[in-house]
């Protein structure tokens, strides 16, 4: 690549530089990607606002870094109160005490917070125009940090379910030696925790019955995905040919899109005072966007780098019904479907690698990316037909946060 193309490709998203240097290493696919290309760049300039200057771009990160700071500083609170505060009416021992403490910092804010976050990012949209003041904010922090909570919950009780060995660059919880399976208990205290400090802060709310509400709908949700899960996977280890899209779909809806896309919204909502009756439709997009966003991670645990990505993926060996064997199941041939059947579901590096090569064969990673295109081109457009503009702002930054990510 020259060095104007290169200068240029280091200014681009990566999906779009990893197609400059594809055109600039084989000219043929000039004619291919051209058309495609285009479109992407003028998407990509729609959904980050029409093309900022630099100066509104450095606003929005300064601003962007300020309010995850005050966020991580939430956290602090949060536990020290959880630790300490009589209102907890927890009758800790000091070593238990330490225990607890040690098992809420190894697992709950070691990752992106983008769950988290969103409560806060969301809610702060909803009030654009409008002065935020010190308490409001802290309160969106509040329960974006118990999205955080129910997330480190979900992940502690998943990785053992799964056999998973690593999580955000670490050990799982349960793989430390001091800890095994009463990561269990761990897992089912978090839970605990997030009733507990929501009862604490909203308690005098009108919307508190709302709130709770919601996250009982949500944790009943969560729990029931994760059954179809483990249930499906059970029933796929006797016959791969069981995986079909529409069951994978069912899966996600409820073991990822409704806590990790529609609640971090929904707690916004209801924190500035809305009906969650009067927004089905966002709930809808939220949904199909945590379909998107579960996807991607399928596509990551298989083709991801370790490194970037915190962790080893463990799909193929764990017999999970993922996107990419979904895939696999509909396009292969009677060849690749005996290497299927003779290696899914194994943790023999050998046939995990046989299970990747049939992948390959399938231009899995192509399909992917194909999908992401046309899903991407589905929500923007769905998105721009959305009349309030702090719903619309909302989705753009959901969108913008998963859209190309390598993590």
């Amino acid at each position: 690549m020259g060095a104007l193309a290169a200068s240029i490709a280091s200014h681009l998203p990566s999906g779009v530089s990893a197609a400059v240097a594809a055109l600039a290493a084989s000219p043929g696919e000039v004619v291919r990607r051209a058309a495609g290309l285009e479109d992407e760049l003028r998407e990509l300039l729609r959904l980050n606002g029409g093309g900022r200057g630099r100066g509104g771009a450095a606003a929005e990160q300064g601003q962007g870094e300020q309010t995850r700071d005050r966020f991580v500083r939430a956290y602090e609170r949060l536990k020290s109160e959880l630790l300490n505060d009589r209102a907890f009416n927890f009758d800790f021992t000091e070593e238990t005490r330490q225990w607890v403490a040690k098992m809420m910092d190894y697992n709950v804010p070691g990752g992106k917070l983008n769950r988290g976050l969103s409560v806060v990012d969301s809610y702060m949209l909803l009030r654009q125009g409008t002065e935020v003041d010190d308490e409001d904010f802290y309160l969106a922090c509040v329960l974006g940090w118990c999205v955080e909570w129910l997330q480190a919950s979900a992940l502690v009780l998943d990785d053992i379910t799964d056999n998973a060995y690593t999580r955000r660059d670490n050990l799982c919880w349960y793989k430390l030696p001091t800890v095994g399976m009463s990561a269990i208990n761990d897992g089912v205290l978090l839970k605990c925790h997030v009733q507990a400090i929501i009862k604490r802060y909203f308690k005098e709310k009108f919307y508190f019955l709302d709130l709770m509400e919601l996250w009982n709908e949500i944790g009943l949700q969560t729990a029931m995905g994760q059954m179809l899960d483990l249930i499906t996977t059970h029933t796929g280890a006797k016959d791969l040919a069981r995986y079909r899209i529409q069951g994978y779909r069912r899966i996600v809806k409820y073991k990822t899109s409704y806590y990790s896309f529609y609640l971090p919204v929904a707690c916004a909502l209801l924190l500035n005072g809305a009906r969650l009756s009067d927004y089905v439709e966002l709930k809808n997009v939220l949904i199909e966007m945590g379909v998107y966003f579960q996807i991607q991670d399928d596509y990551l645990d298989c083709f991801g780098d370790p490194e970037v990505i915190g962790k080893v993926g463990t799909d193929i060996e764990d017999y999970k019904c993922s996107w990419l064997i979904v895939q696999a199941m509909e396009l292969a041939n009677e060849n690749e479907m005996k290497i299927l059947y003779e290696n899914y579901g194994k943790s023999d590096p050998k046939c995990v690698a046989e299970v990747k090569s049939v992948y390959r064969e399938l231009d899995l990673q192509d399909i992917f990316l194909e999908y992401e295109s046309r899903v991407y081109k589905h929500l923007v457009s769905t998105i721009d037909a959305e009349t309030d503009r702090a719903i619309r702002d909302i989705l753009k930054s959901f969108l913008k946060k998963i859209y190309r990510r390598k993590k």
